[in-house]
């Protein structure tokens, strides 16, 4: 094993990296929908960074943009069962008007 750096527990001061997010291909074939959304949305943010984009495609860019990190923030509050993701959850009740 020489060269391989020995795993050991990460400080509260520390960063922890964050893995570049895959590629939007391998991202629908994990199955999991927060990571082809993760995917969805770099590759987004980068064709909205490219001075090559046409400007009548960044209006639209820029909407899913923001309603994929909508999707992915729902799905993280859900994840952590936060009163307010339970609530966003959960479905109406029936109501009568009397």
């Amino acid at each position: 094993m020489a060269g391989k750096t020995p795993l050991r527990v990460v400080g509260d001061q520390e960063m922890v990296k964050k893995s570049k997010p895959l590629t939007v291909t391998l991202a629908a074939g994990t199955g999991d929908r927060r990571e082809l959304l993760v995917s969805l949305r770099a590759r987004i943010a980068t064709d909205i960074d490219n001075p090559n984009t046409p400007s009548r495609d960044l209006a639209a860019l820029s909407r899913r943009l923001l309603e994929i990190a909508k999707e992915i923030e729902s799905i993280d509050s859900h994840s952590r069962g936060d009163e307010i993701g339970e609530a966003a959850a959960t479905p109406d009740e029936e109501w009568a008007a009397t």
